[in-house]
């Protein structure tokens, strides 16, 4: 049985724990030393591009976003996803790569690439229809 209600849909992808590069960032260590370190981390890539949007530099926060979502995309298919199915926010290990998304959808909308914007959006509630709001997005 599937969250979200579908019965016939597929399970729920729960991401592995990827612990070093959250305890790194949990102590301090600047994302993009992490992100170094641990390139396929969603995480150090969603953060780096969250840091990017409060400095007001969209197309860096849209690189770093975009980058995150690619790796978190591999973790994903790694697991069985293929393109659709839930991937829950209440999961933590899912929330790197669902940070990603939302942060590349305010970068889209903050450079005015509307139509990747709603992309992500329908992703975001594709993948958790919670995650969108959790993370600050709505229409």
């Amino acid at each position: 049985m599937t969250s979200f209600g579908d019965l016939l849909g597929p399970p729920p992808v729960l991401l592995d724990i990827d612990e070093e590069p959250e305890l790194q960032l949990h102590k301090g260590r600047p994302a993009a030393e992490v992100a170094a370190d641990f390139p396929t981390s969603s995480l150090a890539w969603a953060t780096l591009a969250e840091g990017a949007l409060e400095a007001e530099q969209a197309v860096t926060a849209y690189a770093y976003a975009r980058t995150g979502y690619h790796r978190g995309l591999d973790q994903l298919r790694r697991q069985g996803w293929r393109g659709f199915g839930p991937v829950p926010f209440s999961h933590e290990n899912n929330r790197g790569f669902l940070r990603a998304v939302a942060a590349l959808a305010k970068a889209a909308k903050s450079i005015g690439e509307e139509d990747e914007y709603l992309r992500c959006l329908d992703l975001l509630n594709d993948c958790d229809p919670e995650a969108a709001g959790a993370l600050g997005l709505g229409e």
